[in-house]
């Protein structure tokens, strides 16, 4: 197949012109330092000329693309063919009632349904869930919410939370039509259809009723945008006499709640990616207050759960389970008295349950009526344990038992358990597996290894075949010796003859692991001949805590070079042409796209950055942007941390663009995300354009009605994502499928 490498000019992009912004110029002087930032006043997104500026942009990257619809539109349709666009989802059981979500053609939206469940006696097949089917109404189906009919006449519809009461009465649902993820809460009847007068408006993800149904309990952001109360309503209330039941003035400490599994408390989450706090409200002692389970001065990261725990005399005893690193960088399970807490840390006794360990990683735990369940990684990959309760900690503690898949690279997560379930729901995939729901059945004597049941498997139309493509596991070196895993997709079609399109992709922060999972909209790519690979760079959760310490704060630098070293693995590996390889990344992914851009710009003939953190440094110096503070245990504080500074100042893409060859580049993002503003790829282009000695285009493409996400709709999405694509397939000239390829 002949290609235009990344560099070259296409023919057809001297026409347009790219928007100047005029330059004035503002200064920062930190420990020393003077920058000086001519884009700064692009920030002001209330002013009609930086939104004149923007469609300006959006009217050049039109432009220079447009030669690339029809691609997109095929990426699109193929998309849209091997999706069975009418989908249901598997029905959940919580208490008497089986919830589910329809999703039908020509629709943007989920309709969120429910019936009634059975209580036979028979507990595994009273909680088998119906089968729905597509167009079929089940007898007795209740529509708690249409998406559609939502969203009708809005910008933007996302929901951040539902809820339901324990008598199946009262439904709750957040809903967000700016894109800002500040939700309005509404609450209804179901037993009418009615809607409360109780509205409660800019509230953050997450709802829940207390057990009684009387009182809902839910967050808000500051103006930080940085989750710091948790208030309850009492229905029937005027919301201004709402109660605060937990204000975190620490703006570096973000904050969540739950119920507890048994529903005996609420549990509130405060913490940052370095230690944590758990605060405990029982509802059947409200008066009493929050307890502390272990103060934040310890500088422990944790979890705890109350729960109640069989004793040797048949008595249930007041257990807390913590899943906690003390002693453990990858965490470990204990369990305790309540009484223990009261004691100086040093004098409490925790009996450990799933003890550390340098090559599993625990993730978390949880509990049924009968079962720890714990989540793990290890070898890079997620899995699913489960312990009885009965001997918990003890000698007499039974063996874990983990359900058994037979692929090498996959992804199996807990996705849902009820309190008295005999089985707990367990999502499952891989690259080339759809998604699949299992429901595990519990071990018991009769049955010690439990029993995997496949409730459904995603259908893939299009004459899908996942024998067409190849996933391995391969491993590049980086600069210092360290080995970083790569997963390597491909279609089984492409030769090793150093001749094919490649594309990396990475992320790289907050110890999020790039797991396997399938994506229809990548097999767009792979019928084009392009090899993808994955980056499990240092910084993410891949390989446990410690390749995300060697990836964070002052050892940053690592996740950047861990990304090159793949990219030079790809290179020299006989699957791609050194010169066909484009490099993809969000958020900060996106920093990651705008550091490598700076330090090996001819290694890439193409980079597409999502929603870029480009402008690292500027934005956690200014602890009033959104989230700013709540960044800096991650990053450092560059306030009052010299060091911090100017090793940020280092790397961070905006300050570093140099005289260089730039790929070409597109910075996508959204005007209304609140995570990464829009304007710092609008800064960031302005400087490349200026620095760069090539005459490769580099546009920022902008969804004026989005959030940190994009767009809200499924089909607006597709495009969005046939969008990147085609600009990818188009800079490496891989636009057309391969023999045999595509939809069948």
């Amino acid at each position: 197949m002949t290609h235009t490498p990344g560099s070259a000019q296409p023919s057809h992009a001297k026409g347009p012109t790219a928007p100047v912004a005029k330059k004035v110029p503002s200064t920062r002087e930190h420990h020393g330092d003077v920058f000086v930032d001519n884009y700064e006043w692009l920030r002001d997104k209330e002013s009609s000329e930086v939104i004149k500026h923007l469609k300006a942009e959006n009217a050049y990257q039109e432009a220079v693309t447009a030669h690339q619809e029809p691609l997109r539109e095929a990426i699109f349709q193929e998309i849209k063919g091997r999706t069975q666009e009418t989908d249901l989802s598997v029905p959940s059981r919580k208490d008497h009632w089986w919830y589910y979500t329809r999703t039908v053609e020509g629709k943007e939206y989920g309709i969120h349904c429910r019936v009634r469940a059975a209580n036979s006696g028979d507990a595994v097949a009273d909680w088998t869930p119906p089968v729905v089917e597509a167009g079929v109404e089940l007898p007795g189906e209740e529509v708690l919410l249409d998406g559609n009919t939502e969203a009708e006449g809005k910008p933007f519809f996302s929901i951040g939370g539902t809820a339901v009461t324990v008598d199946g009465n009262l439904y709750a649902y957040a809903v967000d039509n700016s894109g800002e993820e500040r939700f309005t809460l509404r609450i209804k009847d179901l037993r009418t259809g009615e809607l409360l007068p109780d509205v409660i408006e800019n509230i953050f993800y997450g709802v829940a009723f207390s057990p009684d149904g009387t009182r809902i309990f839910y967050t808000v952001v500051d103006d930080a945008w940085r989750p710091y109360q948790v208030k309850s309503h009492v229905l029937g209330t005027p919301v201004s006499e709402d109660q605060v039941i937990y204000q975190e003035d620490d703006v570096a400490m973000w904050l969540g709640f739950e119920l507890s599994s048994d529903r005996r408390y609420l549990v509130l989450s405060i913490g940052c990616s370095e230690f944590s706090e758990t605060r405990l409200l029982r509802f059947d002692e409200v008066d009493a207050g929050l307890s502390t389970v272990i103060s934040r001065d310890e500088h422990i990261l944790y979890e705890a759960e109350p729960f109640l725990m069989d004793g040797a005399d048949g008595q249930k005893t007041e257990t807390i389970l913590l899943t906690h690193n003390k002693d453990a960088i990858n965490s470990m399970v204990s369990i305790a008295d309540p009484a223990e807490f009261a004691k100086p840390l040093a004098e409490q006794r925790w009996r450990t349950v799933v003890e550390h360990s340098d090559a599993v990683r625990v993730n978390g735990a949880g509990v049924t009526s009968t079962h720890l369940v714990v989540a793990v990684r290890q070898d890079t990959i997620e899995r699913v344990q489960v312990l009885p309760l009965a001997g918990l900690g003890t000698a007499a503690q039974g063996p874990a038992v983990e359900p058994a898949f037979d692929e090498e690279l996959y992804t199996a997560g807990v996705a849902g358990s009820d309190y008295e379930a005999p089985v707990i729901r367990i999502g499952y995939t891989s690259f080339f597996t759809p998604s699949r729901v299992y429901d595990f059945v519990l071990p018991t004597a009769a049955l010690p290894q439990g029993e995997l049941l496949l409730r459904k498997e995603s259908p893939v139309l299009g004459g899908y075949t996942a024998s067409d493509y190849v996933a391995t596991r391969e491993w590049a070196t980086a600069a210092d010796g360290t080995r970083v895993p790569l997963s390597v997709l491909r279609h089984v079609y492409v030769k090793q003859d150093s001749s094919a399109a490649g594309l990396v992709y990475g992320y790289g922060s907050y110890e999020v692991s790039m797991d396997p999972g399938f994506g229809v909209a990548r097999l767009s790519l792979l019928d084009r001949g392009i090899v993808m690979v994955i980056a499990h760079i240092r910084g993410g959760g891949e390989l446990g805590r410690r390749w995300y310490d060697d990836g964070k704060k002052l050892n940053k630098k690592n996740t950047f070079t861990d990304f090159i070293a793949a990219t030079d693995w790809l290179a020299s590996s006989g699957w791609a042409a050194p010169d066909r390889i484009a490099a993809m990344g969000g958020s900060a992914g996106g920093l990651l796209m705008g550091a490598v851009a700076n330090l090996a710009p001819e290694k890439y003939a193409a980079i597409v950055a999502a929603v870029p953190f480009v402008d690292a440094l500027n934005t956690i110096l200014d602890p009033d942007l959104p989230l700013s503070a709540l960044e800096w245990e991650e990053w450092g504080n560059p306030i009052t941390d010299p060091e911090v500074y100017h090793y940020m100042k280092s790397y961070t893409p905006y300050e570093n663009i140099r005289a260089a060859a730039y790929p070409r580049i597109a910075a996508v993002t959204s005007f209304n995300d609140t995570r990464v503003l829009y304007v710092e790829p609008a800064k960031w282009v302005q400087v490349l354009r200026s620095e760069t000695t090539g005459t490769a285009p580099i546009v920022m493409k902008i969804e004026m009605d989005g959030g940190h996400g994009g767009a809200s709709g499924r089909y607006v999405q597709w495009r969005e994502r046939a969008w990147d694509y085609a600009f990818v397939a188009d800079a490496l000239g891989a636009v057309e499928l391969l023999p045999g390829a595509g939809l069948k």
